[in-house]
């Protein structure tokens, strides 16, 4: 049985206990998964709104670096602690703490915006179809489908991503370990060819170092006023983008069942290979199509992948664009359905994920989503970190600041409240910083991670009261 199939098995097997060490995986794994999960579709559209939002060369370089170590050290030191301790999942993890009601309304939220996810790689992909049979396709400030042929080219992706995607863990995996080294070499294949040809039409000649960081200084990443409808972009905007696109996933603890498997919690530093090659190579790569495509025809603001591939690379660069976008939404669809089936345990995981399938490709049709992807993406981070700020207080500082860990399960609780506060008053706190606050919602997640720890921590003692440290449900009983 190979690595792929010895975890698909363990899935199966580990859901509601923890990871026997015989299934835990070694470094390479992680660093594999990592590198082809993150280098997908997601930075063809990054890499472009990059540039949409005026940043500048020495903004984006070094807050990409900045950002993305950042990213890397929360999996580290918070997420992947607790993984290889408790070695439970998340939705586990989360129903000891928060009892099984709370965890459906989490699961629900957390489908719609899996949806939402997948819905923008859909998008994503439809662009090289476009290219293809020629219809109109959605400009940058678009919020509702153009053509006929848009409509059509999103159902068509759509449907067939949700029935792959239905067949399960393996189908997917297996298309994405086929077509992830690909990927990776036709990102940079796309940056490089790019690169030249931007050279040529420009008319610039590069002797030294100097001379590129100038060309990319006054060419590429200009540093001036974002196009209409982008917010402006500065250092700061990139480092906590980078660092909090995946907050979901480290700070938000979605990652416990990915690191249960992990033999060792320094296994933590893996996802280097996905930010390193996917959140700054390829984000670069991307951008440079987009820069391109600017200075040749400054009226022509689209962001369409599939014609900006298709330029720089022809039919490989429009194959890049469809399979980096299927890669992505597939596992995305599919976890989205996981998270509906829990919500209606009678459906088959079949079914519930066509559900999610038909939601995303019915989202993938207004251009929106994907025109506005660094908003959603913070969004998507903003709902979902408050729950990762729970697991951490409850696993721990519970003791230290006088309350009972995991709540739902030694109390046989469906419903904590004290997560429940902490998880939705956060997230309102946060709603007003960036409404009546002016602060931007790039920058809200991270006092709203603390904030939804100080609440959990506060709620918990006023609704628990001075509890008897019982270890089990069975010393209830």
């Amino acid at each position: 049985m190979d690595q792929q199939s010895k975890q698909s098995s363990a899935d199966s097997d580990y859901q509601r206990e923890p990871v026997h060490e015989h299934a835990r995986l070694g470094f390479k794994s992680f660093v594999g998964m990592y590198a082809g999960e993150h280098t997908a579709g997601t930075e063809l559209m990054i890499g472009p709104l990059f540039v949409a939002a005026g940043v500048g060369a020495f903004d984006l370089i070094a807050g990409l670096i900045v950002g993305n170590l950042l990213a890397v050290l929360s999996w580290l030191l918070l997420t992947a602690p607790i993984a290889t301790r408790s070695r439970l999942t998340l939705y586990y993890q989360l129903e000891k703490i928060c009892g099984r009601r709370l965890v459906v309304i989490y699961n629900l939220v957390n489908g719609l915006m899996f949806c939402l996810l997948a819905a923008s790689m859909i998008t994503v992909a439809a662009t090289a179809l476009g290219v293809c049979f020629s219809f109109p396709m959605p400009q940058l400030d678009d919020l509702y489908p153009n053509s006929i042929g848009w409509v059509v080219a999103v159902l068509c992706v759509g449907t067939l991503m949700s029935v792959v995607a239905a067949y399960g863990y393996e189908t997917v995996s297996k298309f994405a370990n086929i077509a992830a080294p690909w990927l990776v070499l036709v990102f940079l294949a796309i940056g490089i060819i790019a690169f030249r040809l931007f050279i040529e039409v420009s008319g610039t000649e590069i002797s030294s170092l100097s001379d590129l960081w100038y060309f990319a200084e006054s060419k590429i990443w200009k540093g001036g006023e974002p196009l209409p409808g982008q917010t402006k972009f500065t250092f700061w905007h990139v480092t906590f983008f980078a660092w909090f696109c995946n907050i979901a996933m480290h700070m938000g603890m979605s990652d416990l069942t990915i690191f249960r498997f992990a033999r060792k919690s320094w296994y933590g530093v893996s996802p280097a290979s996905g930010m390193f090659l996917g959140h700054f190579l390829a984000w670069i790569a991307a951008s440079l199509l987009y820069a391109l495509q600017l200075f040749e025809d400054p009226s022509n603001t689209d962001v369409l992948p599939g014609p900006m591939a298709y330029k720089v690379c022809g039919v490989a660069g429009l194959l890049c664009v469809v399979i980096a976008g299927w890669t992505t939404a597939n596992p995305t669809i599919y976890r989205s359905g996981l998270a509906f089936q829990s919500i209606m345990p009678k459906a088959s995981r079949f079914s519930a994920t066509l559900v999610a399938g038909t939601l995303a490709t019915v989202a993938g049709m207004f251009p929106a989503i994907a025109m506005k992807f660094l908003e959603f993406i913070a969004l998507y981070g903003l709902v979902l970190m408050p729950m990762g700020a729970v697991i951490f207080v409850d696993f721990w500082l519970s003791r230290k600041f006088g309350f009972q860990d995991n709540f739902a399960e030694r109390t046989g609780s469906s419903f904590n409240t004290a997560a429940a506060l902490a998880w939705f008053v956060s997230i309102a706190i946060c709603i007003v910083l960036v409404q009546f606050f002016g602060i931007q919602i790039f920058f809200v997640s991270l006092p709203g991670w603390f904030i939804a720890a100080a609440l959990y921590i506060v709620m918990s003692r006023l609704f628990q009261g001075k509890p008897n440290y019982v270890h089990s449900v069975s010393e209830v009983l």
